[in-house]
């Protein structure tokens, strides 16, 4: 079977398992809570369950364990610590990404084989270790990570600024990109805009940012005059504009 992985969908680094889980905990929860009155709960004795009101939404949560071992092999990492090799999972749960000034963890996809791909942030970290060295080294980890899912929405926008280079992947690589000179649409750009963000709102993609760039020949993306008009070039194939 595939082995399982995390794909961090702001780098498309791929994380993957040592060993594939045996087994999944999947947990729902509704968006209902207690219907609250100023001076506390709704109360009666002729009530058999508390009054409640329905705020939509929820949670859902993916929670599985992991098994991690020096002495197994599937890792191209040599060391004598265990946490060596579970380190890069504990990271997942740390706020390693800045947006507009607050930080927050990075998203990340578990993907395994055809049936499990799930977009979402790690909440929690905690594992077991066992088997340790005279100099306190643990060879192996019991790893539990905790997964809430994220809207397909969420995952698909820009999560950092990006590196506004555009050498780094010319407009030719971006495939069945073809400007249409026809009827194009006009944007005014608001100061503190990022093109990434607008170009997820126009095309659905962040990426596209570098089409917007070079269609207006833009020498900085990074210094935008407020006000200028971007001219937002229709793709062939993908219809029109929102």
């Amino acid at each position: 079977m595939e082995r399982a992985s995390f794909l961090i969908e702001e780098t498309n680094q791929r994380i993957g398992c040592m060993l594939n889980p045996e087994s999944l905990v999947l947990r729902r929860t509704a968006g209902v809570q207690p219907r609250p009155l100023a001076g506390g709960h709704i109360t009666g004795l002729g009530l058999s369950d508390d009054p409640v009101f329905y705020t939509g939404g929820g949670k859902t949560e993916l929670e599985l364990d992991l098994l991690f071992d020096i002495w197994l092999a599937g890792s191209s990492v040599t060391t004598e610590d265990v946490r060596d090799l579970t380190g890069i999972f504990w990271n997942l749960a740390e706020n390693a990404t800045n947006i507009d000034g607050y930080r927050q963890p990075r998203i990340v996809r578990f993907v395994w084989g055809k049936s499990w791909n799930i977009p979402g942030v790690v909440t929690a970290v905690s594992e077991r270790l066992e088997r340790f060295t005279t100099s306190g080294a643990a060879q192996r980890s019991w790893l539990r990570m905790r997964l809430l899912r994220v809207s397909e929405a969420v995952a698909q926008q820009p999560t950092a600024v990006p590196d506004y280079d555009l050498e780094a992947v010319p407009v030719e690589t971006l495939e069945n990109i073809e400007p249409s000179d026809e009827d194009i649409p006009v944007y005014e750009y608001i100061a503190g805009e990022r093109l990434d963000e607008i170009a997820f709102r126009h095309y659905g993609n962040p990426s596209f940012w570098r089409l917007i760039a070079a269609f207006n020949g833009l020498a900085d993306p990074n210094d935008i005059p407020p006000g200028t008009v971007l001219r937002l070039p229709r793709l062939q194939g993908l219809g029109p504009l929102a």
